[in-house]
């Protein structure tokens, strides 16, 4: 049995065994992740999604973080100009071994799907949001980098920046928080 998959823009025709070089995904070694993106089943009974299959999912372990090869642009005008650049890029890849295709029950596996690193400067936010902290960065006067150091200091929420009294303010050392920054909390709070 066969799957196609797609992952970082590209497609794959795999089987259980086969070891890709693929996009770098957000895994660390030993990981196993799961590509739900199955566009062809194949084997006995061929089946063929529009434009997935449903339910269906190829389980792999990763292997390791590499680097391909070194790929060098050069680019030289001619006559009059006398122009010369050279570019270089090595692109980051992961290792994968394909080690299980599911044709269905995909959902249920409790697997990490494979997804492609996050940019740098997103997971931050997103992570607050998850914890359920509020934006601190509404309140004026706090930019991005006091909203991270009252982060670090345990202030992730209006409520908390509210609560605080003249000796826990003084007791900051990472930021000096200023009482129009806690009215300003206070109003924020109350909706």
């Amino acid at each position: 049995m066969f799957a196609v998959l797609k992952t970082g823009g590209k497609q794959y025709k795999v089987q259980a065994g086969d070891v890709l070089r693929v996009e770098k995904l957000a895994a660390d070694a030993g990981e196993k992740v799961q590509f739900n993106d199955v566009l062809m089943l194949g084997g006995d009974a061929p089946v063929v999604g529009a434009p997935l299959v449903d339910g269906a999912a190829v389980q792999a372990e990763v292997i390791d973080q590499v680097k391909g090869e070194k790929l060098i642009h050069f680019v030289k005008r001619r006559r009059k100009h006398s122009s010369q650049r050279t570019k270089g890029h090595r692109q980051k890849l992961t290792l994968v071994k394909i080690t299980e295709i599911l044709t269905s029950g995909a959902d249920k596996t409790g697997v990490k799907a494979a997804t492609g690193q996050a940019p740098k400067g997103a997971a931050a936010p997103a992570a607050a949001a998850a914890a359920g902290s509020d934006d601190l960065t509404k309140i004026t006067g706090v930019g991005p980098a006091a909203a991270k150091k009252l982060a670090e200091a345990g202030i992730g929420s209006f409520a908390a920046l509210a609560a605080l009294s003249d000796e826990q303010i003084a007791a900051i050392d990472a930021v000096k928080v200023k009482p129009e920054w806690v009215e300003q909390a206070k109003e924020l709070a109350q909706g």
